[in-house]
């Protein structure tokens, strides 16, 4: 194999990985002693460090990782405390908004509220860690239970679910009503 090649291999490791990985596992997976693959980490964190990049190996007992920097570590920490921004959608504020007054809620009573699939709602509100799955409902199949965060708390201004507003019977036929709507586009779909 050209060095090249096992370059971007073990490039494509370290980043996909996260985290150090032993050069004894990099050797074994491409195929090559441990003193091959330490010469071509060195060639490698030479041409980091030769090429005024934003990236360097670095070297943990026996094993490697791919990191930034240090000097741009300024940068990173601008980037981490700026806030996030949520983009929810209509769908996904009406899924969050069944779970913050029925929970502990099951995604099948989600869907039988809402009248549609729910699993793209479901990953995305888990991913901005407005909801969190509470366990198992002891019934056949034992489904998931969603519940909300602190997080949602957080973003939505209540220091607790005692405090969310009353839904009014209108506002309950008007998410009925999109519900319906969404269900039949889905279907011309």
């Amino acid at each position: 194999m050209e060095n090249r090649r096992t370059e971007a291999i073990i490039e494509g490791i370290l980043f996909a990985m996260g985290e150090s990985v032993e050069i004894g596992r990099l050797a074994e997976v491409l195929e090559l002693s441990k003193e091959e693959t330490r010469e071509i980490l060195d060639e490698m964190k030479q041409h980091y460090n030769r090429e005024d990049r934003g990236l360097t190996l670095i070297e943990l007992d026996d094993s490697v990782q791919l990191c930034t920097k240090p000097e741009l570590y300024d940068y990173l920490i601008r980037l981490a405390k700026a806030p996030r921004q949520l983009s929810l959608t209509d769908t996904v504020l009406e899924t969050l908004s069944i779970i913050a007054y029925k929970q502990p809620v099951t995604r099948l009573e989600i869907e039988r509220i809402r009248g549609v699939n729910c699993d793209h709602a479901l990953n995305k509100l888990l991913e901005y860690d407005l909801i969190t799955e509470l366990g198992r409902l002891d019934a056949p199949g034992r489904p998931l239970l969603f519940g909300t965060t602190e997080q949602f708390l957080r973003s939505f201004g209540v220091r607790s679910l005692e405090e969310l507003p009353e839904l009014s019977t209108v506002q309950v036929e008007e998410f009925k009503q999109q519900a319906e709507a969404e269900a039949s586009m889905q279907l011309k779909v």
